[in-house]
């Protein structure tokens, strides 16, 4: 069995995004920087450039972002969201794909169920590849936005108490987010049954780990709420699924 690189950390992110694991906080101020510019006035500056959204798990909003993004800068998308029906069922490879199509597009955005694709995707490619989520693994550009969104409702990101409450085994978002969040001086709460929670590569020793959300909802400025991945489940587990935000848990923030 081949082994592709994970999370290298010293490929540009302009060549490709796999982890957040390649930003430097002063990537993500200069990220920040541009999407502020860009909020302002109809600039187009991808007007003749195109992406392929390649994904081969369901997808909601993470393509329909892409394909606004896209489109409202001037260029276009070619969706590819229904993989069942596309030259895999007759057992193409992942890399004979990803080469066919990127002769057609200038980036290609890669959701797929193997936490290595993206990193056998870039093993190939001549275009950029961007991780729209690999398996559990990790979810870079839900991430960056979640933050983007965090700083500028709370004007910043410095001093927060974020608490992250429900699937944080299998939450790819959870997974980049956290790596984010402890760029800055942030104080992160995990709320998540035992069977659920945040994988040991992932925590931090300064992170604390809760069973319930009243043990932390008072001090908490940011409630990040992922949903259970049941999709994820290698077999039937009994999980308590009654992990949600409740009238009463507001009262108490």
């Amino acid at each position: 069995m081949d082994t592709y690189y994970t999370n290298d950390i010293s490929l540009p992110w302009r060549r490709a995004v796999v982890s957040v694991d390649q930003f430097k906080k002063p990537d993500i101020d200069e990220i920040f920087s541009l999407a502020d510019r860009l909020s302002v006035g109809r600039t187009m500056p991808l007007t003749g450039k195109s992406i392929i959204n390649l994904f081969y798990e369901p997808s909601t909003r993470t393509s329909s972002s892409f394909y606004a993004a896209m489109t409202r800068l001037g260029g276009s998308v070619i969706p590819i969201n229904e993989v069942n029906y596309s030259s895999v069922t007759k057992g193409e490879t992942l890399e004979d794909t990803i080469r066919t199509l990127e002769s057609f597009t200038d980036a290609l955005v890669l959701r797929h169920y193997d936490e290595n694709a993206t990193e056998r995707a870039v093993s190939v490619a001549s275009v950029p590849i961007i991780n729209a989520g690999n398996g559990a693994g990790e979810h870079p550009t839900q991430a960056l936005l979640d933050l983007y969104t965090i700083s500028k409702e709370r004007d910043g990101l410095n001093g927060l108490n974020v608490t992250l409450m429900g699937d944080l085994k299998h939450g790819r978002t959870v997974h980049s987010l956290t790596k984010l969040l402890r760029m800055y001086n942030v104080k992160i709460n995990l709320v998540s049954p035992p069977e659920l929670s945040l994988p040991r590569s992932y925590l931090h020793k300064n992170d604390t780990e809760h069973r319930e959300l009243g043990e932390v909802i008072a001090d908490t400025d940011i409630l990040y709420v992922t949903r259970v991945q049941k999709e994820r489940f290698s077999d039937e587990l009994e999980i308590d699924f009654s992990y949600s935000v409740t009238r009463s848990d507001m009262d108490l923030a």
